[in-house]
């Protein structure tokens, strides 16, 4: 399965996307400048949408990062606890290809916040990252890992056995 996110900002597009197979799109800008899109895409296709929050200190940012905005990023997960969005991904783009490891405290605290399942995403660079993830204390439903598996610093193999046992 696939997920897709960026610039996903109409309805047409988003039907484009998962009708051409894809198991989910991720909306991140559109989640603060327009959540009743976020609403009415959900309720139009369940299962399918997810939530990306990128925050800095806390803060939700939009535009791929250009711009930070006022809105706490707990409280933009928690908008959308009534909506059936699918999943939140969390990523705290200070650590976002850094390889110096997840927010852990705040990527647990997030998934403690919401009954939405939350995605760690940003700084997961080794398996002790995905340990550290894994026991965290707040009921993660993944974790995503760029850089990392490009540079071989994280075996996809071992990754995926830590994560399933």
């Amino acid at each position: 399965p696939a997920q897709l996110g960026g610039g996903i900002r109409d309805m047409a597009t988003i039907e484009r996307w998962i009708s051409r197979g894809l198991a989910r799109v991720i909306l991140g800008t559109v989640a603060v400048e327009n959540p009743q899109l976020v609403r009415d895409a959900a309720r139009e296709f369940p299962g399918k949408v997810a939530v990306g929050i990128d925050a800095r200190h806390g803060k939700v940012a939009t535009k791929g990062w250009a711009e930070e905005t006022d809105v706490d990023a707990t409280e933009l997960a928690r908008s959308f606890e009534d909506a059936g969005v699918a999943a939140i991904i969390y990523t705290d783009i200070l650590r976002d290809g850094a390889m110096k490891g997840p927010n852990v405290e705040a990527t647990a605290a997030l998934g403690n916040a919401v009954s939405i399942p939350v995605i760690a995403s940003g700084g997961v660079s080794s398996l002790a990252d995905l340990t550290a993830l894994k026991s965290c204390g707040a009921p993660l439903n993944g974790a995503i890992s760029g850089r990392a598996l490009y540079d071989g610093a994280i075996d996809l193999k071992e990754a995926l056995t830590l994560m399933q046992s």
